[in-house]
């Protein structure tokens, strides 16, 4: 059996959740998954660009649900949907994050910084709380894995981005203390993208692409596609043996001593 073949149904019958899916990394991560057997949840906060993402999809293998990634109703709601639709949970991806303000950390407005702490690492603890507690699911007995996304920002300092980064490091950490405590029935690992041709971090590359590419090793900047093929390794059995791990997924960057 060749390899392609091996990938396209390496998720049969898996579920998955994947969070802020409805554009860029959430949106190709979902779509690869599904691409290799698995079905797919998928959430973001706007009910119109979800709606469009979900026209993305093979019949029958996506449920999209709008809401806040943070607030827990929401929350019940998919987990919910995923038991009474699917019948279990497998995959949880926690890829939705925020970052609305560009600057330094010291000019940072604190108000702003509990609101991207509140998405971007309490909503990342909460959406793995809420999957484990899950009686229907069964998230913990069947032995899931999570996978979240951080950033190289949470590792070495990014111009413009601080803070962002600081909770991208919380993630880090937050990764290897849970695989930790959740093992040996659930796995957790991250992905660590350096910047990525998306709508998020458009301001990073916007007008200067070529300059930005060229302190890569790789020569490129991120696709989107480059992280969903990782998530989706990390979703199946091949990385049975992975856990407590933060990937970067940098074309080299920080190997080169490169920021994002």
């Amino acid at each position: 059996m060749s390899e392609q073949s091996v990938q396209a149904h390496r998720l049969e019958g898996k579920t998955a959740i994947v969070t802020g899916a409805s554009r860029g990394i959430g949106l190709a991560i979902a779509l690869r998954l599904v691409a290799e057997g698995a079905q797919v949840c998928i959430t973001a906060r706007n009910a119109e660009a979800l709606h469009d993402a979900a026209a993305q999809f093979p019949k029958g293998s996506v449920i999209p649900l709008a809401g806040k990634a943070h607030d827990p109703d929401h929350r019940l709601e998919v987990l919910n949907a995923v038991a009474e639709t699917f019948g279990q949970l497998d995959v949880l991806v926690n890829n939705a994050g925020i970052n609305p303000v560009y600057g330094s950390v010291m000019d940072l407005d604190l108000a702003a910084a509990r609101k991207i702490t509140e998405v971007n690492v309490f909503g990342t603890l909460a959406w793995i709380q809420d999957a484990y507690r899950h009686v229907a699911l069964d998230f913990a007995g069947r032995g899931g894995t999570v996978i979240n996304v951080s950033s190289v920002t949470g590792q070495t300092p990014a111009p413009g981005i601080g803070f962002y980064g600081v909770t991208k490091a919380a993630i880090a950490h937050l990764t290897r203390t849970l695989a930790v405590e959740m093992g040996p029935k659930i796995r957790v690992n991250a992905v660590a993208p350096a910047v990525v041709k998306t709508q998020f971090a458009q301001a990073l590359y916007e007008g200067k692409e070529a300059e930005v590419a060229a302190r890569y090793p790789l020569g490129r900047l991120g696709n989107p596609e480059d992280i969903a093929a990782t998530v989706a390794f990390l979703a199946s059995s091949d990385s049975a043996w992975i856990t407590g791990q933060v990937i970067n997924l940098d074309g080299g960057l920080l190997a080169a001593g490169g920021t994002a």
